[in-house]
């Protein structure tokens, strides 16, 4: 069982950057795929970035390429979303999600375990 908690999140004017950390629990968590995935209010979840087990892999939405990067920190149980540039439709509650697996991938249902969720507002 892995916990997942989101922080990092708030409110930043366009062109401007945050940073969003997911800290979990588990001893397993270096060996597991990891994920961001938003969510607009009224909107589908979508795909953000991933990151395989060791970190040596990433991959990212063509909307963030570019702009934000994914990172893990497995000493510490944490992953990272750095996002630059920001824009307004970059507005949504964010999430983490892990998969047991080594790779992540980008479809929401292949992972088991989700945060809570932190918001991330762009004003223009």
């Amino acid at each position: 069982q892995v916990h997942l908690v989101e922080s990092g999140g708030g409110l930043v004017q366009a062109g401007g950057s945050l940073r969003l950390s997911c800290a979990a629990s588990g001893r397993t968590f270096s060996s597991y795929g990891l994920g961001w995935f938003r969510q607009a209010p009224g909107k589908e979840r979508k795909f953000v970035a991933t990151i395989n087990w060791s970190g040596g892999s990433t991959y990212y939405a063509d909307s963030v390429k570019d702009r934000f990067t994914i990172s893990r920190d497995n000493a510490k149980n944490t992953v990272y979303l750095q996002m630059n540039s920001l824009k307004p439709e970059d507005t949504a509650v964010y999430y983490c999600a892990a998969r047991e697996s080594s790779y992540g991938g980008t479809y929401s249902s292949g992972y088991d375990y989700w945060g809570q969720g932190t918001q991330v507002t762009v004003s223009s």
